[in-house]
């Protein structure tokens, strides 16, 4: 066997790693990014400890394919970046459609999560949701209303009398 046939070996592993890990999977069609946005995306992903490659299209189809990530093939064609997160499905997306609003060439192609395919609009939907963080701060305030709009009235029961 040649050398660049094991190279794509593993390439192809490197892709099954990072893929089979993964919460959620993003394709970015980064075609018209200059070399300092391409930087300031790739700074984004890893700050989340995100990652953002780039891989031959054809090796990422035999990757998924091995794993039984089915995507429509048109998704797999001309210029594809992957973002991939191990813990939180929304982190790539919301990174993608960040930058698509921010570059403009960054188009978002769509996403893989809970087995199945995600459209573009459902990509951007996923990246509407609030973090993990915010969510249990909101669920917080919510279970502790009733009991502060009960101290609140006690107290004013309370001055009532006094």
């Amino acid at each position: 066997m040649s050398a660049n046939f094991e190279n794509k070996k593993v390439v192809v592993e490197e892709i099954k790693n990072h893929a089979k890990d993964a919460k959620s999977i993003v394709l970015i069609d980064y075609k018209g990014l200059n070399v300092a946005q391409a930087t300031e995306l790739r700074k984004a992903f890893r700050d989340a400890k995100a990652t953002f490659k780039v891989y031959k299209n054809r090796l990422m189809k035999i990757a998924f394919e091995e794993l039984g990530i089915k995507f429509d093939d048109n998704l797999l064609e001309g210029t594809t970046a992957v973002a991939f997160h191990s813990e939180d499905p929304i982190i790539p997306a919301k990174i993608a459609v960040d930058g698509e609003g921010k570059y403009k060439v960054l188009k978002v192609k769509g996403a893989w999560m809970d087995g199945k395919q995600l459209s573009v609009a459902e990509t951007k939907n996923l990246a509407s949701i609030p973090s993990r963080e915010v969510l249990l701060s909101q669920l917080v305030g919510m279970l502790t209303m009733p009991m502060r709009g009960l101290a609140v009235a006690i107290k004013q029961i309370a001055e009532k009398k006094a």
